[in-house]
């Protein structure tokens, strides 16, 4: 079921049971979500439309905690609490693969890492990473004591960040299959991670709903906390590189700052039932959130990108006025004039260089070799 208008605007997924995650196609109007009963459900969505249920299968024997469009879209990937790995044709919601006893715990988390390699978290804390070109787990890392509770790909470095429950974060190298640095631990659960800074800072929501803020290369400790939100941060969304998109156990979904640290606003809310994951659309005009109230909502959020827009147009105008105003002074002075000294804001408001990153390195394990007839990563796995 499906009603195009909910509370505040939002378009509201009615699902019938608590979903764990959700995913939108990387280029058309579709989203998945995965349930707590283990079933999987696809929806079409549209600006002017009631979004439209195109099927709904039982695709595991226990609650379907992650989903992850792969392949440009050619599979959704779902990741279960009975330890496998579907996946299936979103065109007609068949069964395309099965990877059963993926992982020796229920597995929590499922994302993306490069085009060829997905990683999956469970509930001891172990992550596996599966190149689809060899067809087989290619690294096990057991660095954390606890569940995965989120996970995020760095491309640029070719790392990968984990939040635990066991209170630290940890930063997996997946060139050299190696753990290049873990975090003390935070006194709390760590739930959600996000990048931001263009790469200069990592942020994770806790259980206690403080936002705890890494610098890059200093990982032993966080630089900065933020403090406001009343419960736990469950999901963290980059908006832009200043700004996150938080979903919390209140129920309510914010828009914050860092660096300056600073609450700007809320987009909605789930009554007072937590939410459970975030997610943006590949053009990042709707915003989708899921919640234990059994809906999914999907948010109209043009505007903040309108809003970034019209601050960066501001900003250009502003530097070419003092472009044009140095121009000006250099065709007057006899001297060239000086560049401005360039100036991290965001540093001022930390002491890294007192920092040591911390760090840690497991031994690889061998993931099992899956049979494969050619190159996709599910093919010959039923």
């Amino acid at each position: 079921m499906a009603d195009e208008e909910g509370e505040g605007g939002a378009q509201e997924l009615h699902l019938g049971a608590q979903p764990f995650d959700l995913a939108f196609h990387p280029s058309s109007n579709f989203v998945a979500v995965g349930l707590i009963t283990g079933n999987l459900q696809l929806f079409k969505y549209g600006a002017n439309t009631e979004p439209e249920k195109l099927w709904a299968v039982n695709a595991h024997t226990e609650s379907c905690r992650g989903v992850r469009f792969a392949e440009g879209g050619r599979f959704i990937l779902s990741a279960s609490s009975d330890r496998s790995v579907l996946a299936t044709d979103p065109e007609t919601g068949i069964t395309a693969a099965r990877l059963t006893d993926a992982h020796s715990a229920a597995i929590n988390r499922i994302v993306n890492a490069t085009e060829t390699t997905v990683a999956t978290g469970d509930d001891e804390g172990t992550i596996k990473i599966w190149d689809t070109r060899q067809n087989s787990c290619v690294g096990t890392f057991d660095t954390h004591e606890d569940f995965i509770a989120d996970m995020e790909y760095v491309p640029a470095s070719h790392q990968l960040l984990s939040a635990s429950g066991d209170g630290t974060l940890s930063v997996c190298n997946l060139r050299r299959m190696k753990v290049d640095a873990q975090s003390q631990f935070a006194e709390d659960e760590l739930l959600s991670v996000v990048v931001v800074k263009n790469g200069r800072k990592v942020v994770c929501g806790s259980q206690e709903g403080i936002l705890l803020i890494y610098s890059w290369g200093y990982f032993a400790d966080c630089s900065d906390r933020f403090v406001g939100h009343p419960n736990s941060v469950d999901a963290l969304l980059k908006l832009d590189e200043d700004t996150l998109v938080t979903g919390s156990s209140d129920g309510m979904i914010r828009v914050v700052s860092i660096l300056p640290n600073k609450m700007i606003g809320v987009i909605g809310e789930h009554a007072d039932f937590p939410v459970e994951r975030l997610a943006f659309s590949s053009d990042k005009a709707i915003l989708g959130s899921a919640s234990h109230d059994n809906t999914v909502k999907l948010w109209d959020v043009r505007y903040l990108l309108e809003e970034d827009e019209a601050v960066e147009e501001q900003n250009q105008e502003r530097n070419a006025d003092v472009s044009g105003a140095n121009a000006e002074a250099s065709g007057v002075n006899s001297e060239p004039a000086q560049a401005p000294m360039a100036v991290d804001s965001d540093e001022d408001m930390d002491s890294d260089e007192d920092r040591g990153a911390g760090s840690s390195s497991k031994k690889k394990k061998k993931g099992k070799s899956i049979p494969v007839k050619s190159n996709n990563f599910f093919d010959g796995l039923l």
